[in-house]
Formats: structure tokens, sequence, C-alpha cells
């Protein structure tokens, strides 16, 4: 996968509220083709009341964003680029198809 734990992404698809906003990923879900970015796409869970909650809970958490729908952001110029890859020595790095600017 191009984008891995600590990446800035860029949601460029989705609905109005999810759309044009940037945000750092926490977990990849490389199976599903998944990442979760903080603070976007929260949703509510409803938790059932048991021993360690008796009452029970509303609990807000971030659902997964599908990576096709993301980009990673480049760190000099902050714009939204597409990752391509290159060897140096015995080391595969990811760098911007654009600028050849190094990601890793």
């Amino acid at each position: 996968m191009k984008i891995k734990k600590g990446d800035t992404v860029k949601v460029l698809v989705g609905d109005k509220e999810l759309k044009g906003k940037e945000g750092k990923v926490f977990k990849v879900d490389a199976k599903n083709n998944r990442v979760y970015v903080q603070g976007l796409n929260v949703v509510k869970k409803h938790r059932k009341p048991n021993q360690a909650n008796p009452e029970g809970a509303i609990e807000e958490m971030e659902a997964p964003i599908h990576i096709s729908n993301v980009a990673l952001i480049d760190p000099k110029t902050k714009k939204p680029v597409r990752v391509g890859y290159k060897v140096e020595g015995d080391k595969k790095i990811r760098v911007c198809h654009k600028t050849g600017n190094k990601l890793d």
C-alpha cells in the first residue's frame, strides 16, 4: 500500500462534510484497502449496557475510508500527490510522481 500509518492525507471524494479535509492516518486496513483518519468520517456507535458500563453509551469513533478516496500530502509542497516507488541501494522508497520528492 502506498499510504502508511502516520501519513497526512486529503480526502478527494465523499460527502460535503468529508471532501477536501485533511487528517493524519492512525490505522491502515490493507486487507480491505481502507484507512482510518483522525477526526474524519466520525460516526456514533450505540453500546448496550454491560457490567463495566451499566447505563450503556453512545461512542463517537472514526469509520474507515476507502484508500482510493484519499491522496497523500507532499510535506514540501503541501499538495495531494500520486505516489511511486524508487529503489536506492537496497531500499525501496516512496517518491512523488510529479516532483520526485522523497516521501519517506
